[in-house]
This record gives C-alpha cells, sequence and structure tokens, in this order.
C-alpha cells in the first residue's frame, strides 16, 4: 500500500468511512478522517477507535482498503 492510495480514501469528498486491512488479519476501521493520521513520511499511521483507543501501523503491512457503507464492508471493493 501506497501513501497516495491511502490518501484517496482519506482524502475523499464527501468522505466514506473506509476499514484498513493488515498483513497480521486485523481490520481497522476509519469513521471519520479526523481518526487517521500520517507521519510526514507517510510509512507510519495512526488509526483512532470510537472509544479513544488508537493503533499505530506500518503502512507497509497493510494489504488493502476497504469502503465501508452502514458500518459494513463492500465485497471486493479494495484498493
Amino acid at each position: 500500500m501506497t501513501i497516495e492510495q491511502l490518501r484517496r480514501f482519506h482524502q475523499a469528498r464527501p468522505f466514506m468511512p473506509f476499514r484498513v486491512h493488515i498483513a497480521d488479519g486485523r481490520q481497522l476501521d476509519v469513521r471519520h478522517p479526523e481518526f487517521l493520521a500520517h507521519t510526514p513520511a507517510g510509512r507510519t499511521i495512526m488509526i483512532a477507535a470510537d472509544d479513544d483507543s488508537f493503533e499505530v501501523v506500518d503502512l507497509l503491512l497493510v494489504t488493502s482498503l476497504e469502503p465501508l457503507r452502514n458500518g459494513r464492508g463492500q465485497p471486493g471493493a479494495s484498493d
């Protein structure tokens, strides 16, 4: 995954929540644009959850991005 691919999802207007799939099998949802941040170089991202917890992820471990609609993923919609 590249920072440009992630930015397309993050900066989409109107914003559409999306799911980040990670190589270890985890899935992290970005429900609001303010719930995602990245380092200036774009190598590391931070994803916050509704409960104020957060995950720090190496972007190289992100395998795909999936748009969410009504809290559910859309099959086959990855980048």
